[in-house]
């Protein structure tokens, strides 16, 4: 069996979809692996790191012929998906919830493919998550670049000369990104505060050491772990109570997303004057819309002395650590793909594949289309 990973070709895509590691644990399979010259550089990967860990190094998008997997981090160009055989396996990061017309494209090429990011939340597929594992660095990214963008320092300092205080840092959405930033600005010497729509998250937030704020409001986890959207009443509340705790906050870190739905608006404009100058603003959401109105896509906006950063992509900054990591997730997806015999073995009614197989035979086959022109 053989397996591909072309390069990306998003802008600023600076992942890989295989590691060194990845590669040995695949040709210690008995698979052939082919990598695209240069896929790795974005990570530090050489393609003579690629070529000692088994792999062979192919130029152009005839890596993937004859491919029966092809791994990527984004959507691959229409020319790698004109390239890859008719039946062959994708399993990539899809933007399943984006443009619709390039998923058109990926199901008429008649490959079959899976979007990792809908990747059923059970413990099975914990390993394969690779939203999960790239929102950690996200996190830990989004309160970094707020402290090098932030005037003065997070933690407390005590001199002849005086006392700096501690910085006051709000994380708003308490998912995987989240606890992450809440973790790196406490390491850091912030005084963290957090808020979540779900009530079950406070155990959490206060297991870091930060505080939770939280409305009274109806609890919106819904039963797969994600949030859902508030009513009405309920986000009133909520974006009252914001708006009184977010006025004395020094940096706010916004991780808030809805599967399949524009980010939510957690800190408006207002909410945005209220704040000192020089105070930050990280929106995690920008891609989907931002979580705040002010925010735009991978530009760092000044609005009334507050700075807000909509750097897209902050996991693949660190690529040396992202690129492992989703490597990983995709070698344990790939494994319950292939049978004993180490041919492809797709079970069509396992679980994890009904959940990611989003195009075969030519059409989009997720229960998310159905009904949709």
């Amino acid at each position: 069996m053989k397996i591909a990973v072309p390069s990306e070709t998003v802008t600023g895509e600076s992942r890989a979809a295989a590691s060194t590691d990845s590669v040995k644990a695949y040709v210690k399979k008995g698979y052939a692996v082919a990598v695209q010259a240069g896929a790795g550089a974005g990570s530090n990967i050489s393609d003579a790191d690629y070529q000692a860990a088994g792999a062979s190094i192919i130029k152009g998008v005839d890596v993937v012929k004859d491919a029966d997997i092809v791994l990527s981090v984004r959507r691959p160009s229409d020319a790698v998906l004109k390239a890859m055989q008719k039946g062959a396996v994708l399993c990539a990061g899809l933007e399943p919830y984006g443009e619709r017309k390039g998923l058109d494209t990926i199901a008429k090429s008649g490959v079959t493919a899976f979007a990792m990011e809908l990747m059923p939340r059970i413990s099975r597929a914990q390993s394969m998550d690779i939203l999960s594992s790239q929102a950690n660095l996200a996190g830990y990214k989004a309160v970094v670049d707020a402290a090098a963008y932030f005037g003065r320092a997070l933690p407390m300092m005590m001199t002849a000369a005086g006392t700096i205080p501690a910085a006051k840092v709000f994380i708003m959405g308490v998912g995987v990104a989240g606890l992450q930033a809440i973790a790196t600005a406490r390491r850091m010497g912030a005084i963290v505060s957090a808020t979540d729509v779900r009530k079950a998250t406070e155990e959490q937030v206060k297991s870091l050491g930060a505080k939770f704020v939280f409305a009274d409001v109806a609890d919106a986890a819904t039963s797969g772990g994600y949030a859902k959207e508030l009513s009405a009443e309920d986000k009133a509340k909520q974006a009252k109570l914001v708006a009184d705790h977010v006025k004395n906050q020094d940096i706010v870190i916004t991780t808030a997303l809805i599967p399949g739905r524009p980010a939510p608006v957690l800190i408006t404009q207002d909410m945005v004057e209220s704040m000192k100058p020089g105070s930050v603003i990280v929106d995690l959401a920008v891609e989907r819309g931002g979580n705040c109105p002010l925010s735009k896509p991978d530009q760092i906006v000044l609005h009334r002395g507050v700075v807000i950063i909509g750097t897209l992509n902050l996991a693949g900054k660190l690529a040396g650590n992202a690129t492992p990591l989703f490597a990983k997730n995709l070698l344990n997806f790939i494994d319950t793909l292939v049978g004993k015999d180490g041919k492809l073995a797709i079970n069509f009614d396992d679980e994890l594949v009904k959940g990611t197989l989003i195009a075969k035979d030519g059409a989009l086959v997720h229960k998310m289309f159905e009904g949709a022109k």
